[in-house]
Order: C-alpha cells, then structure tokens, then sequence
C-alpha cells in the first residue's frame, strides 16, 4: 500500500500525488529596476530646496515654515530650526476622520523641507560655499529644483539675466562633478583593497571585482553626462544596492519649481515654461513641474484669516501651489501613509 512508503512526513504524498507528474523548471523572474529602489528607506525622509542664488528658495521656505497660521492656513507648518521645517500634509481623508472621531490628538503626516544655500557655477571646486552646498544636498532624500521664472531689475540675478534652463544646466553639470569626483576617490580606496580581498577568499575577490564592475558602469555614464536616475535601465539591482550605499546626488529624485511673477502666474502663460518643459522632458523625463509665485505665496500666508486668502483666490482666479508642492514632494521621495484612527488620536 502507499501508506506504507510514508517513512517521513510528507513522503507519502511525494510518491503519490506528484509521482505522475513533471513539474516545468522554475522561471528565474526578472526583477524590473525601477527609480523607487533608488535612496534609502526610512520614515523621516528630507527633500531639499536647491538653485542659484536669488532664485526665490527662501521665500518658498519661508511660505512652507510661516507656522503663526498653524490652524488657521491652507499649509500649516512647525519650524524645527532655521534651516529645517516640517511641512504638514493636508488630506481631506484625515479632516473627515477629525470630523468623525472628534480625538483629543491629531497627528498629520508630514514632510521634512531643507533650505539650501544658493550654488554657483564652480560650486564642486569650492566656488561660493561651495562643498558645504554639496555635501547639504547629499544630505537629502530628494530635491525640489527652485527656478526663477520671472525678470525683476531689484533682484539681481547671479549669472546678470533670467534664464532657467542656463541655470539648471549649471547645477545639474556641479552635481555631476561633484559625483564624479566622489566615485573618482571611492575607486582609489577600492583599488587599494584588491590583495585583501585576494588573500580571503575567491568569493571576497567575485565581490571585489563586481562592485569595481559597478563604479566603472557609474564613472562612465558620469562621464557621457547623464544622471544616475534617468537611466534606470542601466542598472542590475545589484548595482542598486552599490547605489545606495554611495548615496549620489545625481541618483536623488527630482521635481521642479517654478517661481513667476503673479500675472503670470494668474494667466498661466510665460516665456520661459515652454523651454523649462522641453529641457525637462529630455534630461529628467517623469519629474514633476509646478509653477507658482513666491511673492503671492508670502502675501497669502500673512493674510489674517482663511476667508481673506479665500477671497484674494477667487479675485484673482487661481490656487496656493503650497498643497501641491508639499504633495507632490511627499510622493516623489516614495513615501506612502496610511491612517489610523480612533477617540484619543488619529
């Protein structure tokens, strides 16, 4: 009988059920690699507001951290430090559970906002505060590209005349620099660790070989001047986890904002969008673009109450790009939430 072949668990049904029948070799499934495997996980991830000098950064801080309206804004926001603020992220799904719960706490999801200072061309050869600047940048998990789109004879601009695509071409070419030279050292080290690696074990030298294999991938794109980001499909997820360990600037997710004067903003149109979204759509194709206008922004934050901002809204027929910086933000650094909710907190 079969109940007699059953020697171990499980045996019987082997020499049964299976014996009949040929199973297909496993398929090894391809991972797809893809840009949200880039970057580290962790809940308190930050995005970085980066451009040059007088591109408007810390008025678009300044209406991200303006924390007087904490109950009372469109954005609330609680400033952490000078250079750090935490901005609050507003979803109509919490307010209704608030509403619903009526609970003694409320805690809303948030996003960690960095101020950087203003980069120059030279900035990855200590041009202005140069390394300082970069090494700010690596610090953050993503970076919201603040553009002037708007020409104004008070404000000076540091290259003399607006031109926004001029102006992200420098700053994407300084963080390549700076990557290059980074993976540059980083390949010296490495090379130094070759006869150790030798000496372990043939496996320590497969591995040895195979991360130098990864740097000479990366150098390479560096230098044909392309982003680490833009080219997904140069990389096996093996090179990902090297990616991440590096930790490189060109390798951070990115988003656009583009700072207007108010009538153009209002009416949408502006000489300048139709170059920003080709150069976008050709070197960092997928990264957000939002317009929206820094001195209007700031105005509405110090207006005294919601139905003042309101009406200032209606009048001139367009909405506080905050909630949609901030979102759009949120996202990009691959962050998800979730809600929980009951009477002592949702």
């Amino acid at each position: 009988s079969h109940c007699a072949q059953a020697q171990r668990p499980g045996q019987f049904w082997q020499g049964t059920l299976f014996s009949s029948f040929k199973m297909a070799p496993k398929k090894k499934e391809e991972e797809v690699v893809g840009p949200w495997m880039l970057g580290r996980f962790s809940k308190a991830l930050k995005v970085g507001l980066v451009g040059m000098p007088n591109v408007g950064k810390s008025t678009l801080y300044n209406s991200l951290s303006k924390s007087h309206h904490s109950k009372t804004a469109n954005v609330p926001f609680c400033t952490i430090d000078p250079t750090e603020t935490r901005a609050l992220l507003e979803d109509e799904r919490f307010d209704w559970l608030c509403q619903l719960h009526k609970p003694k706490s409320e805690v809303k999801a948030h996003l960690t906002v960095v101020d950087i200072a203003g980069l120059i061309s030279g900035a990855s050869k200590g041009e202005g505060l140069g390394n300082a600047f970069l090494s700010h940048i690596q610090a953050v998990d993503g970076i919201i590209h603040v553009m002037r789109a708007f020409e104004d004879d008070d404000i000076i601009h540091a290259e003399d005349t607006v031109d926004p695509v001029r102006d992200i071409i420098t700053i994407c070419n300084e963080l390549r620099i700076k990557d290059r030279s980074f993976m540059e050292s980083k390949k010296e080290m490495h090379n130094r660790g070759k006869t150790a690696a030798r000496a372990k074990s043939p496996a320590h030298l497969k591995k040895w070989e195979e991360e130098l294999e990864t740097m000479e991938k990366i150098c390479a794109l560096l230098d044909d001047g392309k982003d680490v980001k833009n080219n997904m499909a140069n990389w096996t997820t093996k090179d990902i986890e090297y990616l991440n360990d590096y930790m490189l600037l060109t390798a951070k997710p990115t988003m656009f904002a583009i700072n207007m004067n108010h009538k153009d903003y209002c009416r949408k149109k502006n000489k300048f969008l139709k170059p920003i979204f080709d150069w976008v759509g050709a070197y960092a194709p997928g990264s957000a673009m939002i317009p929206y206008c820094g001195a209007f922004e700031e105005e509405l934050q110090d207006m005294a109450s919601d139905a003042e901002r309101e009406a200032r809204l209606k009048e001139d027929g367009t909405v506080c790009a905050m909630p949609k910086i901030i979102n759009t933000a949120f996202h990009m650094v691959h962050l998800i939430n979730f809600f929980t909710a009951g009477p002592d907190e949702v």
